[in-house]
Order: structure tokens, then sequence, then C-alpha cells
């Protein structure tokens, strides 16, 4: 009785999946046609950070990166502040993202596709542009910056937004590329004060706020997948629960980072000041001068 129905729906997924996965536009962009040039960078990526760059820097002086970082950092400001701006200056975005979160329209018949396209591959390239990071780590003999959630979080955003783009394209990664870059923004405003030196440090008092955002920001988005998934939204479901587990796995990574460089950390200063303000107290027998 019902065979004839749901080969109808199983049709119309396959058919909506094809139209998703297969765009002649997107795989003529820049970097989208192949998967090898981003496994070459992302190979060359990891050999240089963890085995090439350090075994050059180890005896060779830090390089000073100064200049280099300010300009760095006020260029991803910019470029993930004007990611920002296009959410919300394309004409009908809110009101689409309000009425079709949860059942998007046929790509080919939403006019937003273009856009949303076009706006996912700016913030693929800019995860890319992310890598340096870690080679200016490197390059400065900051080594111990190269942490696992460090190298993990690079590569694997990375790899997932050029996997999104390519092949899955759901709907559900507009508001989480959002997020995202707004956090960016705050994030590398904070290096690019940093990298002006001394005399601007001293005022930086909220460097650890950034993680609380950070931390903010993987709550709410695995909120947000997990209301999809609740809801049964005509979603590409194998995406909306690899986002919600690769958010997972930042949660535990990013908690454990604030764990160990802020809660530790001012325990053993509460500590060392402990000691230091207790009384010298005089050895059994003796008296005080």
């Amino acid at each position: 009785m019902f065979g004839p129905i749901v080969g109808i729906v199983r049709e119309n997924y396959a058919k909506i999946l094809r139209e998703r996965v297969f765009d002649p536009t997107v795989d003529s962009w820049f970097m989208m046609g192949s998967p090898w040039p981003i496994l070459i960078i992302i190979a060359c990526y990891l050999y240089f950070v963890l085995k090439l760059g350090p075994q050059y820097m180890e005896n060779k002086k830090a390089f000073n990166l100064k200049y280099v970082l300010i300009a760095y950092n006020l260029a991803q400001v910019v470029y993930n502040a004007l990611m920002c701006s296009v959410f919300f200056s394309s004409k009908n975005v809110i009101y689409y993202m309000w009425n079709h979160s949860c059942e998007p329209l046929n790509p080919h018949k939403n006019p937003l596709t273009s856009t949303l396209y076009q706006v996912s591959w700016y913030y693929m390239f800019s995860k890319f542009i992310d890598l340096l990071d870690t080679v200016f780590f490197v390059l400065r003999k900051k080594q111990s910056q190269v942490t696992l959630l460090h190298v993990y979080h690079h590569t694997n955003m990375a790899l997932s937004t050029w996997a999104y783009l390519k092949y899955l394209k759901g709907e559900q990664g507009a508001l989480i590329g959002l997020l995202n870059s707004a956090v960016h923004v705050v994030m590398y405003g904070y290096y690019l004060l940093s990298a002006l030196g001394p005399q601007v440090q001293k005022y930086l008092w909220w460097k650890k706020y950034i993680t609380k955002i950070q931390l903010g920001q993987f709550v709410i988005i695995m909120t947000y997948l997990l209301g999809l998934l609740v809801y049964d939204c005509k979603l590409p479901k194998a995406l909306t629960v690899y986002m919600f587990a690769n958010c997972s796995i930042f949660l535990v990574l990013f908690s454990d980072f604030y764990h160990k460089a802020y809660l530790k950390s001012a325990k053993r200063a509460a500590e060392s000041a402990t000691l230091t303000v207790l009384p010298v107290l005089p050895m059994e027998g003796k008296k005080i001068q």
C-alpha cells in the first residue's frame, strides 16, 4: 500500500541530494574542482608546523613579525566582519532563514542559493587563511602554542568547510558560519591589539573571555543542531550529526584548555601568594630577636 509513496519520497530525496552535491558552478570555483589541492595544502601545513618548521627554527632566532601580525590580524577582522555583513545586507536573508530554517526551498527555486554558496566559499577560504596562525607561532618560536587543540581545530575546519561546500551544502551551515565569523572578529581584534606591543597589552585583561565566548558559541551551535534533529528538519541529517559531534569534540578540547590555562593557573597563583605572605615561624627553642 505504501510502497509507491515510499518510492516517490526516496526518488525526490535522491534528486534533492544530487542537486545539492553536483553543482557545476561551485565545482568551477578556485580550489573546488578536486580535493587534491586541499589535501596537499593540509599535508604541507602539518609537515611544516609539526616537523620542518621546528627543526628549521631550532638554532635560529625568532622572527620579529610585529608589523606582519598587525596587518594579518587587521585583515582577519575586516574579512570576517564583511562576511557577517552579507547576512544582514543581502535582501530577504533574515526573512528566509526565519521562515525556512527547518524546511528550505529547493536550491534551484531558492533566490538566495547563489549568495549562500558564494559566502560559503569565502568562509571556507578564510579557514585556509587561518592556517597562518600556526605558521606564525612556529616562526616566532612559540612551539608550545602549537597544541593538539590548535592543530586539530584548524585542520578540521579547513577540511570540513571544503567538504561542506563541495558535497553537502546544507543550509544549517549559514547560521553557524555567521556566529563563527562574529566570534573571529572579536578574537582577531584582541590579537590585533596585542600585536601593538606592551603599551597596549597591559590593558588587555579580557583574554580569558575570548575562550568563554568560544565555549558559548559551541553550546549555541549544538543546541541549534539538536533542534534540527528533534524537529526532523528537511536538511541533510548526516551533516547535522557530523557538525554536532564535531562541536562536542571542540567543546571538550576548549573546556580542557580553559581549565588548564585559567582555572589551574589561577589556583597555583593563589597558592603561591598564600605561601609568600605566611610568617616565618622561629625554630623550636629559639627566641625571636
